[in-house]
């Protein structure tokens, strides 16, 4: 054999091993798709909260739980809706305080406004591929 062809048959073998290890690119698109959707839902399961008590904390990390092995792209949406939901636990506990003074009971109805909107928001980016930290998030227990 001669030199050139040694050196197709090479390249040719490097193509197809090549070829090989990349996955088809409708099987990317597909699980980065499948990766947006889930992120969506865990910024919308938040608002389960609001339907049921506690499910608003307890959906996301059952989300989170069965999903970061298959999907690895949703771990850091879910650990921005869970520093967000110990945020909030705070700015709850501090609005209960501030109801003897009167002003908790407006800060709780912010608080509960925001919350919907930073889901929401959150949820649209996420399914648009963009991680988006929530403003004011005080607790960052999750990195």
């Amino acid at each position: 054999m001669s030199e050139q062809e040694q050196e197709q048959s090479g390249q040719q073998t490097a193509e197809n091993q090549s070829a090989a290890a990349a996955p088809e690119p409708a099987e990317a698109l597909n699980r980065d798709r499948e990766t947006n959707q889930w992120a969506m839902f865990i910024h919308f399961s938040i608002l389960a909260g609001w339907v049921v008590p506690l499910a608003g904390l307890i959906v996301p990390i059952l989300i989170w739980q069965m999903k970061k092995d298959e999907l690895p792209g949703i771990v850091p949406h879910a650990h921005i809706v869970l520093n967000w939901i110990a945020s909030s636990l705070v700015y709850a506990m501090i609005c209960f305080i501030l109801i003897f003074v009167l002003i908790g009971i407006p800060a709780l109805i912010a608080l509960g406004i925001v919350t919907i909107i930073f889901s929401v928001v959150g949820g649209l980016k996420a399914n648009d591929g963009i991680i988006w930290e929530y403003p004011g998030t005080l607790v960052k227990i999750f990195k």
